[in-house]
């Protein structure tokens, strides 16, 4: 019998190639941010604990009618899990996200004043945190050039070559190395946004997409591209 066939590894980037697919995504989009809707470090913290297998368009309208009500640590605790639960009943694991938001809020309260902390270690220290989240925080709100990898980053990375890894983890330490410096404070968005609406998980729209001749990726989808 035949050696099962092992899958096939993506190529990775050359560091040149890297700097064209940054360059080519930063003219397309200056200036990024996020499409969470939040006016406060704690309404975004908030927002991203909320954000966790759900879409940003469904924790926006959510965020809409709780945020008037609850926007910070005191008030989210004054409203209380039950009635922040029916705030936020259409989102997924709303049971659970309600007990980490209100004893994330009670913490803060208690270890730094009401006020989010700009350490990953005081971020991840809270309940609902995880990496991701701190990522996100630091980078949206504190201006720090980390990178939160989530499903569409850890797409785009692997099916480009940008940064290839078997877990999200992987992929993060790649791009810590492989983003340019100049691009590092916004790589987070610019590479979410192109994988939620261009390199989309069933079927990416190469045709329209940018970086189209960099990428790896070898099942493109076929068309002709007007960018190119």
């Amino acid at each position: 019998m035949s050696a099962a066939r092992k899958p096939r590894r993506t190529a990775q980037l050359s560091a040149a190639e890297v700097e064209e697919l940054f360059a080519r995504l930063a003219e397309l989009d200056p200036e990024p941010a996020t499409e969470l809707e939040y006016s406060s470090s704690y309404e975004l913290l908030v927002a991203v604990i909320l954000s966790a297998q759900a879409t940003d368009v469904g924790v926006n309208k959510a965020t809409r009618r709780l945020f008037p009500v609850a926007n910070t640590p005191a008030a989210m605790l004054a409203l209380g899990e039950e009635r922040l639960k029916r705030h936020i009943s259409t989102i997924g694991l709303f049971n659970a996200k309600a007990a980490n938001v209100i004893a994330m809020s009670r913490l803060l309260i208690e270890r730094h004043g009401g006020e989010v902390p700009n350490s990953r270690e005081a971020l991840e220290s809270l309940p609902g945190v995880g990496r991701k989240t701190a990522n996100v925080v630091l980078n949206v709100a504190f201006g720090e050039p980390t990178i939160a990898v989530d499903t569409h980053i850890f797409r785009v990375s692997n099916r480009t070559g940008l940064a290839p890894g078997k877990d999200v983890r992987a992929v993060e330490d790649a791009l810590e190395k492989r983003v340019p410096d100049a691009y590092r404070l916004h790589a987070h968005h610019w590479l979410i946004l192109h994988g939620r609406y261009t390199c989309r998980a069933r079927k990416p729209d190469c045709p329209k997409c940018v970086i189209r001749d960099l990428c790896r990726y070898p099942d493109k989808t076929p068309g002709d591209s007007p960018l190119l």
